[in-house]
């Protein structure tokens, strides 16, 4: 599988073209088949899966990172929080960088905790002058620390800060072009939100500079009647593909990732539902769209 954008370099870092996660469910079959039948054109890890691991799923990953570009993409580098940048954490992301070569490392503009305890969740961050400021110095911290440019996601959230001083999409843009940090936009994300709290999805993907956006994620969220959850359990809605084509037309054509992690299909299906990327990308109309 070859990705149809053009594949040109944004902020010195490649186009991979289509990717899915790396995920146990199909660890078997990747040791089993060539990879030239793999079927896919790079693969993300989540970073604290594989730090100071050494065993089967490390092996895994050994094979696989010899034969495809990976990205490691974390959930614990805490960007946003008011604590101290966990130095010991930056020095195993960078251990672990060094053994896999990534394309690039990503993680979350969230925080994730308080006074030593992680609640494993991708918290919120108020919209403010203050949390921005504070925000970019720490890119900046990150970026000196591992010696390479860090690429940020926009989280799904589930409520708003009466102290926010401005929407989402202008604390992404301006993050980006003051740090010079990477994006990497999560256009289910953006729906999710966009249900939640009520704005112009379209409105926040034309809002984002393109020019920072290095990646894109699609996945599949759950309808929780009153909200929606981001929960990568289920095929894409029509909704985000139309976000998706929407996003790929700005950038010019950067790398696609599909995330599944709960209710994962057979390697076959995901293949399937990852198709859809290029065919959305050659003109395939989303039924949300078409009607």
């Amino acid at each position: 599988m070859t990705a149809s954008a053009p594949r040109q370099p944004r902020l010195g870092l490649p186009h991979l073209g289509d990717g899915v996660g790396l995920r146990d469910p199909h660890c078997a079959h990747l040791m089993a088949t060539p990879p030239e039948q793999w079927g896919v054109d790079w693969f993300e890890v989540i970073s604290e899966n594989y730090i100071g691991h050494h065993g089967w799923a490390a092996h895994v990953l050994e094979r696989v990172a010899a034969h495809r570009p990976v990205v490691m993409h974390g959930v614990s580098l805490s960007i946003g929080s008011a604590e101290p940048l966990d130095l010991s954490y930056l020095d195993q992301l960078a251990a672990l960088a060094e053994r896999v070569k990534p394309a690039w490392i990503s993680d979350h503009l969230c925080w994730t905790g308080i006074a030593g305890f992680n609640t494993h969740d991708l918290l919120p961050m108020p919209l403010s002058e203050t949390s921005l400021a504070h925000v970019v110095g720490r890119i900046g911290e990150v970026q000196d620390r591992l010696g390479r440019l860090i690429v940020l996601e926009n989280p799904s959230s589930y409520l708003q800060f009466r102290a926010d001083q401005m929407p989402e999409w202008e604390y992404i843009a301006r993050m980006a072009e003051e740090s010079g940090c990477g994006l990497l936009l999560d256009v289910n994300n953006v729906w999710v939100s966009s249900v939640n709290h009520g704005f112009d999805p379209v409105a926040y993907i034309e809002a984002i500079p393109a020019d920072h956006v290095v990646q894109i994620h699609v996945a599949g969220p759950t309808d929780c009647l009153t909200h929606f959850m981001d929960t990568h359990d289920s095929p894409v809605r029509d909704e985000v593909w139309a976000l998706y084509r929407l996003a790929q037309e700005r950038t010019g054509g950067v790398s696609t990732l599909l995330e599944w992690d709960s209710n994962i299909p057979a390697w076959p299906d995901l293949l399937g539902e990852l198709g859809k990327a290029k065919a959305v990308r050659e003109g395939w109309l989303p039924a949300a769209e078409a009607a």
